[in-house]
């Protein structure tokens, strides 16, 4: 048996295909720009060709890999939806691979408004999280520099007989714990990222429901609401009837949003309009005021219109909620470290203290 060898130069170019989203962009930019000036799919790629491979002195370079290989393939019959599914997202050549082939221009500038939504909710979820974070580890930080750094030179200075009371004894005990039992803050801190990192896209039912209340976990239910909302409007504006396009997202979605997705699936097919099944569903996703939307726009015409007005009305109110968010965590996590700042202070004053009164 012949065993084909590993092509590690496609492996590489897939790889830097599926994590370069701006340089797809630019070439699903590129390619409905073309079509809309009456080029072929095989023109438009060939005149991508040309550019990315610098007329063929790069030929090796990802992109120029990338179009290559989608040329070689169209022209043995398979469809542009497949023949970038290797090399891109799932999403994104699900959102190709639905609707009308003589629509395809339109098909490309409509994944390209999901792709840059997602990735606008995207860049609010990580600053409205990254800052926070950063200040909530600062304050533990000094917490842990204090414990071990400054308390044992001020106890050693005091007699063994004081007995400490108040904030000073806070601190020592604090210290006491950094110094013996670090390694089970360690473990605490590292199985609750694990947590939070599998619980955010696993997690489901109605512990999730509660868990949806609070950061992050709140701040994700935005994040895949209005990924799925944009998503659901570009494939039922492709003409695809609403429950076979749940079924779609359903099928490449996370856990999480699977599960409301299946809940929801289950009440349509069973006559209920998107909005109403939502609302049955009792999972409060993706929020309430456009599950309200969705009940009345879900009864009148032209529904996939209203549905991609909701779905960038939803974008920007959730861009705005999500900063409100950032603003406020920010704000706590500030609050949070002065306070820690100010009670570490306190408490070394105190056993200054409470030192100078026994030895008086």
């Amino acid at each position: 048996m012949n065993n084909k060898p590993v092509d590690f130069n496609l492996i590489y170019a897939k790889t830097v295909v599926k994590f370069s989203s701006e340089k797809r962009l630019n070439i699903y930019r590129k390619l409905a720009s073309l079509l809309d000036n009456n080029f072929t799919v095989m023109n438009a790629l060939d005149r991508i060709y040309n550019i990315e491979s610098h007329n063929g002195k790069k030929s090796m370079e990802p992109f120029a890999l990338a179009v290559k290989s989608w040329q070689r393939d169209l022209e043995r019959g398979q469809t542009f939806s497949s023949v970038i599914n290797s090399w891109v997202p799932q999403r994104e050549s699900l959102m190709l691979s639905v609707g009308d082939i003589s629509k395809f221009s339109l098909a490309l500038k409509n994944l390209i408004q999901v792709i840059e939504g997602s990735r606008e909710i995207t860049s609010i979820l990580i600053s409205a999280t990254t800052y926070p974070l950063f200040l909530m580890l600062m304050t533990i930080g000094v917490l842990v520099m204090v414990s071990l750094y400054l308390v044992p030179p001020l106890m050693e200075a005091a007699n063994d007989s004081i007995v400490w009371t108040g904030s000073a004894k806070i601190i020592i005990d604090l210290s006491y714990f950094f110094e013996n039992y670090w390694f089970l803050f360690i473990i605490f801190l590292i199985l609750s990222i694990i947590f939070i990192i599998i619980s955010l896209p696993w997690a489901s039912g109605n512990f999730r429901v509660l868990l949806d209340k609070m950061p992050p976990w709140s701040l994700y239910k935005i994040f895949t609401g209005v990924s799925w909302l944009l998503s659901l409007s570009v494939i039922i504006r492709a003409g695809t009837p609403l429950p076979k396009a749940m079924k779609i997202l359903e099928n490449q979605a996370s856990p999480y949003l699977a599960f409301h997705l299946r809940k929801a699936l289950r009440h349509i097919t069973n006559g209920d309009n998107l909005g109403l099944a939502l609302t049955r569903s009792k999972g409060h996703f993706p929020d309430d005021e456009i599950i309200g939307d969705l009940s009345i726009y879900s009864e009148m015409e032209h529904f996939e219109e209203s549905l991609t007005q909701i779905s960038h009305g939803y974008l920007q109110n959730s861009i705005r909620k999500m900063k409100t968010t950032a603003s406020t965590l920010n704000s706590v996590g500030i609050l949070m470290m002065s306070l820690a700042i100010a009670w570490v202070v306190f408490a070394t004053f105190d056993m200054q203290n409470q030192i100078t009164a026994n030895f008086n």
